[in-house]
């Protein structure tokens, strides 16, 4: 057992259930468990909110005492509990699907609802700095695509990766350790996805 186990937030971001990346999530968990580590999960096909956002109406307000995330629109319960298991956790796995070159569509409402100003961020009233609010985690996220990752770097640049990585984590403080692609995926063998699923179990070893 480490002697610095952490609190870890893996988050399943497939509108689906029972697919490849609860799989990654459960090796993922396994290999920080037997480490010592304090897990909470939430998966995305059991969350219940709605998807419409139309910004925020004071991007300056602080969101941290209320559970208002768009100005006047209130966060649903299962948003109000992934914001408490971000804050609570040292350390943050996401694992979900390439599709159009993004995460899906539920997964990215998300972030629109749930990263708040006050929460996760805070503009400075001039200029174009902002407060990080999340300092101090740390990050792994692993995107499963049919899109070889090597074609999708050549191609396109690795959006995905790129995204998740500066925008996302970044944006709000938190440190990437390991941002993976694994693909392609509808043409991987049996052999392959197991090697998929250790690496996943020993990616939460080390997080631990």
């Amino acid at each position: 057992m480490s002697n610095s186990a952490k609190k870890i937030f893996i988050w399943v971001a497939h509108p689906k259930a029972n697919t490849l990346n609860s799989g990654i999530a459960d090796a993922y968990a396994a290999g920080a468990a037997r480490e010592g580590a304090e897990i909470r999960r939430m998966d995305l096909s059991d969350m219940a909110f709605d998807l419409n956002f139309e910004g925020y109406d004071d991007p300056y307000a602080d969101d941290t005492k209320t559970a208002v995330g768009t100005r006047g629109k209130a966060l649903e319960p299962d948003l109000l509990q992934w914001q408490a298991n971000m804050r609570w956790a040292d350390h943050v796995m996401i694992v979900h699907p390439y599709w159009w070159g993004a995460m899906p569509t539920k997964a990215k409402a998300v972030l629109d609802r749930a990263l708040t100003p006050g929460f996760a961020f805070k503009y400075h009233q001039r200029g174009v700095k902002w407060d990080k609010l999340l300092e101090g985690k740390t990050a792994d996220a692993i995107i499963t695509s049919d899109t070889p990752p090597l074609l999708d770097t050549l191609l396109y640049r690795s959006p995905g990766r790129r995204v998740i990585k500066n925008q996302v984590l970044d944006f709000c403080g938190i440190k990437s350790k390991n941002i993976l692609q694994w693909g392609s995926v509808k043409l991987a063998s049996d052999k392959k996805i197991s090697r998929w699923i250790g690496k996943a179990e020993k990616l939460g070893k080390l997080a631990a």
